[in-house]
C-alpha cells in the first residue's frame, strides 16, 4: 500500500492519502454525474491503461461513491479489470463531494496547449521511435497527422530580407548551401518547403516555379 503524506494545510480533510486496491463492482457512480463519456474516449482511457498502466487512481468516499474517475471505471471494466487502484477521500462534507465532482472535471478542461511545444513533444516521441498514433495519446482521429503536417513557420516569411538579386538579370541566382545532421533533419526540411528532397537530390528551388526546362527556372519573390 503506498502512502503519500499531506501537508498541514488540508489534515482537517485527511492525515494521509492511501492507494488502495479495491473490487470494482463495490464502486458506486455518483447518479448525478454530469459528465458524459463517449465510447471513443472510453476506448483511449483503456489503451492509455494499457500502455501506462494505473497513474490516477479513483477517488471515492467512505461509501464507495466514486467522486473522481467514472471514464477510468468504465475504462477498467472494457479491459475486463476487476481490482483497481482508489484513493478513499474522508472528511469532506455532501456538498463538497457534490461541488469536487464538477470541478474535477472543468478545471481539466481549462487548460490549454503551447502549440509549438506539443509539436515539438509529439516529433521528439516519434523519433524516439514511440507509436505517437496509439490511441492512449488521446488525440482524436487525424489530430497527430494534421500537427506534423502543420509548418512550425511560413516558408515565404522565412525568405524575407533575404539579400536581393536582380529578377531581369537571368543568370542571378543566389545560392544557398544547407547542411543537416540527420535524415530526419533532411525530411523536416522538406516537409517546410513542400518540396520531395531525395539522396539524388542536388539543389532544390524555392519558391518553386516551374517554366518548361530546368535552365529556364526564376526565383520569383513578391514585391520584387
Amino acid at each position: 500500500m503506498a502512502k503519500v503524506s499531506k501537508s498541514s494545510e488540508g489534515q482537517h480533510h485527511a492525515d494521509a492519502l492511501a492507494v488502495q486496491y479495491r473490487d470494482i463492482d463495490t464502486l458506486i457512480p455518483y447518479v448525478n454525474n454530469a459528465r458524459t463519456h463517449t465510447d471513443e474516449q472510453i476506448a483511449q482511457i483503456a489503451a492509455s491503461i494499457k500502455e501506462f498502466g494505473w497513474t490516477n487512481p479513483v477517488l471515492v468516499d467512505g461509501d464507495n461513491g466514486i467522486i473522481a474517475g467514472h471514464g477510468r471505471v468504465q475504462a477498467a471494466r472494457k479491459l475486463q479489470q476487476t481490482a483497481i487502484p482508489i484513493i478513499e477521500l474522508h472528511g469532506l462534507s455532501d456538498v463538497q463531494k457534490r461541488a469536487y465532482i464538477l470541478a474535477d472535471n472543468q478545471i481539466a478542461i481549462n487548460a490549454g496547449w503551447d502549440g509549438d511545444l506539443l509539436l515539438n513533444e509529439l516529433e521528439r516521441l516519434r523519433l524516439d521511435d514511440f507509436d505517437i498514433s496509439i490511441t492512449g495519446l488521446g488525440f482524436m482521429g487525424g489530430d497527430i497527422d494534421d500537427l506534423l503536417n502543420t509548418p512550425l513557420t511560413d516558408p515565404n516569411e522565412e525568405w524575407q530580407d533575404m539579400p536581393e538579386f536582380n529578377q531581369e538579370n537571368e543568370g542571378s541566382v543566389q545560392k544557398i548551401v544547407v547542411h543537416f545532421k540527420t535524415e530526419d533533419d533532411v525530411q523536416d526540411f522538406a516537409k517546410l518547403i513542400d518540396q520531395a528532397v531525395t539522396p539524388s537530390t542536388k539543389f532544390v528551388w524555392f519558391p518553386p516555379v516551374e517554366i518548361g526546362v530546368t535552365a529556364d527556372k526564376r526565383y520569383i519573390v513578391e514585391g520584387f
